[in-house]
């Protein structure tokens, strides 16, 4: 079995029931030829670039499964004859790719905790300079009045 990630787009009238309804009949075609689901993303209603076939938008969902490779089409010939799907895009994940990808997205976030500690720490030390100018301002400013205070006398 190989993993694949299917991306379908319904049509833009449907409803949140009626969208759950249509994901799990999608989800029950994957199982009814063999295949096992990994995990289902609504990405929400979009507007298309141009309309296609009087639709201004869709509602994509995004459907991670493994299937045996000779059930792929099979699977798109059933999904085609399905009325509530508007368009349907299947395709093959490369472990490799998705495996480099993780690594890049980990190293990322680990530069970015980094870079908010370096930030935190500057903060800090800013704060720590401000108050240390103004109790310098406090002590100036006792001097100076202790300064007046002498010369009056």
């Amino acid at each position: 079995m190989k993993k694949y990630d299917g991306l379908y787009i319904f049509a833009g009238s449907a409803k949140d029931d009626n969208l759950d309804k249509s994901v799990e009949k999608m989800g029950a075609e994957i199982t009814r030829l063999g295949g096992e689901l990994l995990e289902t993303e609504i990405l929400g209603k979009r507007t298309f670039a141009r309309p296609m076939q009087k639709r201004e938008n869709g509602v994509y969902v995004r459907i991670r499964f493994k299937l045996d490779p000779l059930q792929v089409t099979p699977l798109i010939n059933r999904y085609h004859l399905l009325e509530d799907l508007f368009r349907v895009q299947i395709i093959a994940v490369n472990d490799r790719v998705e495996t480099k990808l993780a690594e890049q997205a980990a190293a990322r976030h680990h530069r970015e905790a980094l870079a908010a500690a370096a930030a935190a720490e500057a903060e800090a030390a800013a704060a720590l300079l401000n108050e240390q100018a103004e109790e310098t301002t406090e002590e100036t400013a006792v001097e100076e009045d202790y300064a007046d205070d002498e010369t009056d006398v």
